[in-house]
């Protein structure tokens, strides 16, 4: 008996930019009309991260600009990352999908009552030639605050694999995992899940320009922004249904013709979006100023707005999450856009005194104000100098060009090392290792689904 091909293209982590997505589609259109021509199976895939609210467009038409351009594509299965399950309101997310043309699997999703929402399924089933099932599974990365301050219910995922995997098995010749957890859990997840095929994932950006084969699950990634899709080709044994072998890896989408439909349906949704975008916020009569290394009124402004909003005692904010200065004039929302166009909320932690020491000291360093940050939801240029309110931090210039601190001091005290303090500040500090001291503290409250802008927007009316 003949062997024949399954050929499987995917996408991840676009993270909206929307500039590159017309060749994207370009490619995979080109690639569907190619195997049908051929009458071989083809089968596409997008894992997530597709909807970024730093552009324009995703924020004027809360992301359903960005489904509308999956819609002109092959694309029948995606599961959702993180900036779609925790960047929009969950009446958002809910309706996110309402004109999809495609299914979306978000296996360890769950409203609060443990019920699945109605647009998403755990997974899936496609028939194939010579009747060949291919069960399809999508998982996302559970950031638990964050889903839960919103009002869902995320679940471990490798917890839930084992029985989902068994599920689908009963019916499914091929298993597919949909995975935005990152490469370091798709390798865990490929040595203890052998009946899973392929791992299509996303999150870390990885570009896997050949896939990995680890223990026998094809494990595959292209990358971020749409400069790479990932092709893969299976060949499967008439007789047994089973994958007898299995290769692929990212192709660069560049040297393939644009998709002009794509194209036209972007320049429909910049005048779609932009009448939503150009709605006035406030009008401001005085300038406001922002640096980055030196103080500066608008992050100070920035700092105390975010102090309020939450009803803290203290803040600290990074200048870097501003990226331009205000002049006189009406501001809009797509001015605010701009100059904030970041996926943060503001977030409460609290700490001993001790700790919030280290911190402003290391915040002062050359080293954390130049930082060229990437990731963590920031999408300025340098971290910035810190500003803070409700406290005063006395600094002096160093002989070797770094600020020293030389007193912290609250409501005119000098800080005290073993004292808890409320302190108000982005969410990004709150993990990873920018500041150890924030990421590690017991306590954390998260406000959400309101972005610094949000803060930025009735500070400024205030202000005004």
């Amino acid at each position: 008996m003949a062997d024949y091909p399954i050929y499987i293209y995917h996408t991840n982590d676009l993270h909206s930019h929307l500039s590159q997505w017309p060749l994207a589609a370009g490619f995979l259109n080109h690639q569907d009309k190619y195997h049908k021509t051929r009458k071989e199976t083809a089968l596409f895939f997008d894992i997530g991260d597709h909807a970024d609210r730093v552009h324009p467009i995703t924020e004027g038409t809360k992301g359903k600009g960005n489904v509308r351009l999956l819609n002109k594509t092959p694309i029948h299965h995606v599961t959702i990352g993180n900036n779609e399950g925790i960047t929009f309101s969950k009446e958002d997310l809910d309706h996110l999908y309402d004109d999809a043309d495609f299914n979306v699997l978000a296996a360890n999703l769950f409203e609060k009552d443990g019920s699945r929402p109605s647009w998403a399924k755990p997974y899936d089933f496609i028939t194939v030639e010579n009747d060949t099932v291919i069960g399809i599974i999508g998982v996302t990365v559970p950031f638990y605050p964050f889903y839960d301050q919103l009002g869902w219910q995320i679940k471990d995922p490798e917890t839930l694999l084992p029985s989902l995997v068994s599920e689908v098995k009963q019916k499914a010749d091929i298993i597919i995992l949909l995975s935005h957890l990152g490469y370091h859990n798709d390798e865990k997840i490929a040595r203890e899940h052998k009946d899973i095929d392929v791992i299509l994932g996303a999150h870390t950006h990885n570009l896997l320009k050949t896939a990995q084969n680890i223990n026998g699950t094809l494990v595959a990634q292209c990358g971020k922004h749409g400069y790479y899709a990932g092709q893969i080709r299976l060949l499967v044994d008439e007789e047994t249904k089973r994958v007898k072998h299995k290769e692929g890896g990212a192709i660069e989408v560049s040297h393939h013709p644009m998709c002009e439909e794509t194209q036209v349906l972007m320049e429909e949704l910049q005048i779609e979006s932009s009448k939503v975008m150009e709605t006035p916020i406030v009008e401001l009569k005085q300038p406001l100023e922002i640096s980055w290394t030196e103080p500066s009124q608008f992050a100070d402004m920035l700092a105390t707005g975010v102090r309020e909003w939450c009803g803290t005692e203290l803040a600290m904010i990074n200048s870097g999450l501003l990226l331009e200065s205000l002049s006189p004039g009406v501001i809009t929302r797509r001015e605010l856009h701009r100059l904030c166009p970041h996926p943060i909320n503001p977030c409460i932690v609290k700490v001993k005194g001790a700790v919030l020491k280290e911190t402003i000291h290391a915040a002062f360093t050359e080293k954390m104000i130049h930082l060229p940050l990437k990731g963590f939801g920031f999408r300025g240029e340098m971290l910035g100098r810190m500003a803070f309110s409700g406290m005063e931090v006395h600094t002096t210039p160093g002989s070797n060009g770094q600020t020293r601190v030389d007193g912290i001091y609250i409501n005119g005290k000098a800080i005290e090392l073993q004292e808890y303090y409320s302190v108000a500040t982005a969410d990004m500090f709150t993990f990873g290792p920018l500041y150890p001291g924030l990421s590690q503290a017991e306590y954390k409250e998260y406000f959400m689904p309101e972005l610094m802008r949000d803060i930025l927007a009735k500070t400024l009316k205030d202000y005004a």
